[in-house]
């Protein structure tokens, strides 16, 4: 984002020096256990050299002061890139090797004057930067641009400098003070483009060139890494063997800065040796601890940042943080790292270096114009304030699963999109007559204008239905969703060209999945990327825009329900209508045109036929990304009506379009010059949609975080005013699909309370895969974990929840999505398949206390019933036999003692 107008400088900034009291408050506000803060060698020694400033000790004496009656543990650091302007002058900076001991003097005045209040030192911040940027290249002060040999020379005299101060401490300081001293050393983390042993080796470069050119000397031996020595020859300043020796061990630990100081920012590309820079701070934290003997490390700055624009909801901020702190957290738990400490970067907004005001990273908002830079907390002060609360993440009481079962007559499902049609006819069905060639071609041969007489169509004639009914069987589901095509069924769009053929493959599925007890559950129409899967002639002429497509829509209606109606008692109209593609005049059709065809069926087919109906709505679950912000909440609220509100509120509420939208879109309309209109219904068009329902289904994937505050242009609508936001810790799938099981119930209790105790189906759930991953973890960890939030929705939340469908059936027709992979023309199941079949054989998640399911039908039958109820034909044959077979020895006996009479 852009800098706000104001304040070029760094001179005032956020003021801390005339605001000491306000930034110990926030402190307070934040319940840390340290803060980290750095002393001015220009303000203690404003020539660089004696005398000291007594104004300047004064102010770090009533700071360390009110730290002390806080509780609150200093960490200071002595310097950080604030050189006095005289010792530059005068001598050129840190390229010249009078620096080290000017900073020493330095250094002594501070053990001397603050070191009975300090336990904690370091020496300098991230010697890289000031060496390579403020001396190599010139991108920050002093800004000589020296090109590498002076970034190296001023390297070398940092790493004297910090030396000399840990030797001054350790031999003077040490044994009164009882402190520790080290260095804040940044890096970022690299990963090899490809893994092979040269790209592994360049990455190791890399971090050797960076971390590594100060960390190696200090924390191994003294001395510079070899790649650096062998790479740069005479461009390296090179220590004796005695500065080796005084070098090697000087920190009591290693201080790590990760974060936007160095990382994407202020690398060079070169340092990055063709590899790709990456932010995983548990494998940096992993690579300091093999790298330099295992460590004890205090991470001393970490953190992101985000627009100078963004005011108080800084979601981004959030994030990232959560990301680093469980990191680090896995790192110490998993990887046997020792870190003990955590600092965030920073307390309060300031001014960024080569960044100026164009960024923010405190916790705390400053507004840099205003005159007594009040502090305004963040929506990470609250988050960071409860984090420390909690001493971390500990598992949230919602978030545990729990145990039960769902009722009887739950339906347990799956879903194809479109299940797989093969109409081609067996042999059976050709009328032609064939010789069999056994001398030379060994095939059968046509007989030309020879013919039997034709038979009629059975389903057993299609052997693609019976291979995909056994895989379905396999499953222990009760019930199946499948689309049927309306492009393909009525080609014109009307019922002057009807294909029969397909029309009787549906019946055939239908009525052999009611033989093997799965409910058909079908959708008239669900919107695919070609022609919205409309007839052609309907998705030319305006498709849904079209008022001719409603009336469309009922009569091929009303042809499906009078062709299929006798085998399919669950419709859905529409299936997961996209709003994301959906005109409002579209809308508007697509609703009037789902309510007549509910009416339809219910005047003229439920009777005969005893079936139900609804349409299923897409539904992923929409949180406010800072949960303390009410501006993000409100922003939720307003994505969950255009997304969901839109379509639900006419049917299943008060027969119109939510007020939200209707508002929303008079304020923009009036505000922006936007022109969306979004029409009205008639008082008989509300009434023929409100109700139009028996149930509510919907299909549910995955939750999104929005906030109010723009972050990202490329993931901000300006039409709605939201920013999509990620959270980097939840387990994404391949696709980047958020896997986040709470969501769903959230969703279920979002439907009922707007909609009251309608009876809901979870009609689509599901995630894609790496078709790569044998496992299949992933996937069985989801369907356990949604099923499971759907349970407490269930048994918790009173959600009258009927029915759950896992997404999707088989991988040729959903690839990467299926319970069943397709490779070589071949159905394997999946680990996810046999898990969730245990799901269903359980009826849920049964614990010891839970008491056994006895639903009815069950109680009554016997467990070898379903074997004879599947298999009445082969029974009936059976019998047939049995009977012919008796008849037969009956008339055999007969017979027999006729023919003995006679000749008696």
């Amino acid at each position: 984002g852009a800098a706000p107008p104001g304040p070029v400088g760094g001179d005032v900034a956020s003021d801390s020096y005339n605001n000491l009291f306000r930034d110990v408050e926030g402190l307070r506000r934040l319940g840390v256990s340290h803060y980290r803060f750095s002393l001015s060698w220009a303000r203690l020694l404003p020539n660089g050299t004696a005398p000291p400033n007594p104004a300047g000790l004064a102010h770090y004496r009533r700071l360390l002061a009110r730290l002390r009656e806080l509780g609150v543990e200093p960490v200071v650091t002595l310097y950080h890139w604030d050189l006095p302007q005289a010792l530059q002058d005068a001598f050129g900076g840190w390229t010249s090797p009078v620096l080290p001991q000017l900073f020493r003097d330095y250094a002594e005045l501070c053990f001397r004057h603050f070191g009975g209040q300090v336990r904690y030192w370091l020496t300098m911040d991230n010697p890289y930067v000031v060496a390579w940027h403020g001396y190599g290249t010139g991108r920050l002060p002093p800004g000589m641009r020296g090109g590498p040999r002076l970034g190296y020379l001023a390297a070398h005299h940092l790493l004297q400098a910090h030396a000399k101060v840990w030797h001054l401490y350790n031999d003077h300081f040490r044994p009164a003070q009882r402190g520790k001293v080290s260095i804040a050393l940044s890096s970022h983390w690299i990963k090899p483009q490809r893994m092979t042993e040269k790209n592994i080796k360049e990455c190791q470069k890399s971090l050797d060139f960076v971390l590594g050119w100060f960390a190696k000397p200090i924390f191994i031996d003294g001395d510079y890494p070899e790649s650096m020595r062998s790479n740069l020859s005479s461009l390296l300043p090179e220590f004796s063997e005695d500065e080796k020796k005084y070098i090697k061990g000087t920190a009591d630990f290693f201080a790590l800065s990760f974060g936007a100081t160095l990382s994407f920012q202020l690398l060079d590309s070169h340092m990055k040796f063709q590899q790709l820079e990456s932010i995983s701070l548990r494998q940096l934290l992993y690579w300091i601890n093999s790298e330099y003997n295992k460590p004890q490390i205090f991470i001393v700055e970490n953190s992101w940042f985000v627009s100078g624009t963004t005011k108080r909801d800084d979601a981004k901020y959030i994030y990232y943080l959560k990301k680093f702190i469980m990191e680090t957290l896995k790192a110490i738990r998993y990887d046997g790292v020792n870190v003990f400490g955590y600092t965030v970067w920073s307390l309060l907004d300031g001014f960024e270096w080569h960044r100026g005001y164009s960024i923010r990273r405190g916790l705390f908002y400053v507004d840099f114009q205003s005159h007594d830079k009040k502090l305004m907390p963040k929506s990470s002060v609250l988050f960071y304030q409860k984090l420390i609360e909690k001493n971390g993440f500990p598992p949230l009481p919602e978030n545990q699963p729990i145990e039960g079962i769902f009722p009887c007559g739950f339906a347990w499902g799956i879903v194809d999109n479109y299940i797989q049609v093969d109409t081609t006819p067996t042999q059976f069905l050709d009328s032609s007559v064939y010789v069999w060639d056994v001398h030379q071609t060994k095939k059968l041969i046509k007989v030309d204008g020879v013919y039997t007489s034709k038979r009629k169509r059975h389903c057993v004639d299609f052997a693609a239905i019976r291979l995909q009914i056994s895989l379905l069987q396999e499953m222990h589901v009760t019930h199946f969703h499948f689309s049927l095509k309306w492009s393909l069924i009525l080609p014109l769009g009307n019922l002057s060209l009807i294909n029969h053929t397909l029309v009787h493959y549906y019946q055939c599925f239908a009525s052999e999945l009611l033989r093997v007890n799965i409910t058909p559950v079908v959708a008239l129409w669900q919107p695919m990327i070609e022609n919205q899967e409309l007839p052609v002639s309907l998705a030319k002429y305006g498709a849904w825009e079209n008022t001719e497509t409603v009336q469309a829509f009922v009569e091929y209606a009303r042809f499906c329900f009078t062709s299929l109606g006798e085998h399919v008692k669950f419709w859905i109209t529409m299936n997961e209508p996209s709003v994301k593609n959906l005109t409002y005049t579209a809308g508007h059709n697509l609703l009037k045109a789902h309510a007549k065809v509910w009416h339809l069926y219910d005047k003229e087919f439920r009777r005969s036929q005893k079936g139900k109906i609804s349409i299923a709505l897409q539904a992923d679950w929409v949180e406010p990304a800072c949960p303390f912000s009410r501006n993000d909440q409100e922003v939720a609220d307003r994505i969950l009506e255009f997304d969901i509100g839109w379509l639900a509120e006419p049917i299943f509420g008060n027969g119109d379009y939510p007020e939200v939208m209707r508002a929303w879109l008079h304020r923009i309309n009036s505000v922006d010059l936007y022109n969306f209109h979004l029409p009205y219904f008639s008082e008989d068009e509300k009434k023929l949609i409100q109700g139009s329902f028996d149930f509510f289904a919907l299909s549910h994937y995955t939750t999104t975080l929005v906030g109010s505050e723009k972050e990202d242009a490329v993931k901000y609508d300006h039409y709605l005013e939201v920013q999509m936001i990620s959270d980097i810790t939840w387990l994404h799938s391949p696709s980047r699909a958020a896997v986040v099981p709470w969501g769903l119930r959230k969703l279920l209790k979002w439907v009922k309370s707007k909609y009251g105790d309608v009876p809901v189906y979870v009609m689509a759930n599901g995630i894609d895969d790496d078709q790569n991953m044998v496992h299949d973890k992933l996937r069985v960890y989801y369907i356990q974990n949604y099923i499971n939030e759907a349970l407490k929705a269930y048994t918790l939340d009173n959600v009258n929840l009927q029915g759950y469908f896992v997404y999707s059936f088989n991988d040729k027709t959903a690839p990467k999505y299926g319970l069943y992979s397709y490779v070589a023309n071949q159905y394997e199941p999946k680990p996810s398949l046999k898990h969730y079949r245990e799901i269903i054989d359980n009826s849920g998640f049964p614990g010891p206390e839970t008491p056994e399911l006895l639903c009815p039908e069950e109680v009554a039958s016997c467990p070898d019933c379903h074997f004879f109820r599947t298999r009445k034909s082969l029974l009936a044959f059976i019998s047939f036999i049995f009977v012919a077979f008796i008849v037969t020895i009956f008339f055999i006996i007969y017979y027999s003692k006729r023919v003995e009479r006679r000749y008696k």
